[in-house]
């Protein structure tokens, strides 16, 4: 079992670690450019360390979350707006509202989502069952003037 004293040393040492660009893309499956690109949109902001970009442990943070809402499907400008609330360590109630509020909007949007996938689904069977009917026909057809 890791002592307390142990965890907190290693969750300050965590703190004050720094990636390059190379080594934080790499860790999450990313490119250099799509950090940038990251960067360029203002979801993460590198330092400088001897002329070289470094990211610390929030720039990491921040990387998860955004990835996590990309996979789920949210815009950059609604990462960039949820983002714009959080501060680490804080417990920010407008942010959670906004969190929210997003989730509902992503929510509603899937089940739109679903109920256009679910008609067409239902569509696309029908008309398959009706070619299967007339593709029957057309084999007894050709059977009876063989």
């Amino acid at each position: 079992m890791v002592s307390a004293p142990f965890d907190q040393q290693r969750k300050q040492a965590d703190r004050r670690k720094l990636w390059t660009v190379s080594e934080l893309a790499q860790s999450f499956g990313l490119t250099s450019q799509g950090l940038r690109f990251y960067e360029q949109r203002g979801l993460i902001s590198p330092r400088r360390k001897d002329g070289a970009r470094v990211y610390d442990y929030r720039d990491r943070a921040r990387l998860v979350m955004i990835q996590k809402f990309r996979r789920l499907g949210f815009s950059l400008d609604e990462i960039a707006d949820y983002l714009s609330h959080y501060r680490s360590g804080a417990n920010n109630a407008q942010q959670h509202r906004d969190g929210i509020a997003k989730i509902d909007r992503r929510l509603a949007d899937l089940a739109r989502l679903r109920a256009e996938l679910d008609d067409t689904i239902a569509e696309l069977s029908r008309m398959r069952a009706e070619e299967n009917q007339r593709l029957e026909q057309a084999i007894a057809q050709e059977a009876k003037n063989d």
